[in-house]
């Protein structure tokens, strides 16, 4: 308190002099338009940009919170895609107009939770990332993996809260792949070389097929939903012993960048392994 008093003592003449001033301006700008017209659009601007300033930085601390909301926005709109839903009718056709969702639910085929990558390991020929999600919360092995660019790998274990994810760019990776002009399918993988490119095998050369040219998940992968981004086609490989084209693919997605992914839940891959099992028993 005594160090208030000296410094208030010590500097009253100028104190004085700035009180002085203030209550001055404020006769100024309250009792002459111009000048309190001049005075609001000065204080308008300053207020404007500080506030512009603290909304950037505002926006920055919360982009956390807007990435997760989106990321669960985009897991509900996934679930709404008619490609999710098929009955097991055939003569029946589904129309999805004014009907509510939940009527729809009996034929949801597949099922998406959003997870968060926790843990990556990508410097070995098998290349693994670690979600937050685990077992307590519905995941398990050989549910497929994807993010908003596309295939990202597979479950392989899981723990109550966690689960590992091979990787698209792991040998021991395979998935089933068509093209997305001309449906033509190949079998895609990696050669343990650049983490960026994968390859696919056994196009035939009648097919036409351009750099860039998408390709797609196919119908025929288990675990995959069809027409999920895998990559685009970087280069061409022509070998003239055979009639058929290697392709050279660039991943969709950035191993090295993917912070956010779906699990995709095949409701019906029991049923259809099960089926396809018995069926090779037979056949024995």
């Amino acid at each position: 308190m005594r160090n208030i008093f000296l410094f208030i003592r010590r500097y009253f003449n100028f104190l004085s002099f700035l009180a002085l001033q203030a209550l001055a301006l404020s006769f100024l700008f309250r009792y002459n338009k111009f000048h309190e017209a001049a005075f609001a659009g000065v204080a308008n601007e300053i207020t404007g940009r500080v506030n512009e300033q603290y909304n950037t930085v505002d926006y920055y601390f919360k982009l956390k919170k807007a990435n997760e909301n989106l990321v669960k926005e985009n897991v509900a709109l996934r679930e709404m895609l008619r490609s999710n839903y098929q009955s097991p009718d055939t003569t029946q056709k589904l129309i999805v107009d004014s009907i509510r969702l939940d009527s729809l639910k009996p034929f949801q085929r597949y099922v998406y939770r959003e997870a968060k990558v926790v843990g990556s390991f990508i410097t070995t020929q098998t290349n693994f990332i670690t979600i937050h999600r685990g077992s307590d919360q519905g995941v398990r092995p050989d549910m497929a993996v994807i993010g908003s660019n596309g295939v990202v790998g597979r479950v392989v274990n899981t723990s109550a809260n966690y689960s590992t994810v091979m990787t698209m760019i792991s040998r021991q990776f395979k998935v089933d792949g068509k093209l997305k002009n001309s449906g033509e399918r190949g079998s895609i993988g990696w050669d343990g070389l650049n983490p960026r490119i994968v390859q696919m095998r056994n196009i035939p050369k009648s097919v036409k097929i351009q750099k860039g040219d998408s390709v797609l998940t196919s119908e025929l992968s288990s675990i995959f939903p069809p027409n999920i981004l895998i990559g685009t086609v970087d280069s061409i490989m022509n070998d003239p012993s055979t009639n058929f084209y290697n392709l050279r693919l660039k991943t969709g997605t950035n191993f090295s960048t993917v912070q956010f992914v779906y699990v995709v839940q095949n409701t019906q891959l029991e049923e259809q392994q099960k089926l396809e099992n018995a069926t090779r028993n037979t056949n024995e």
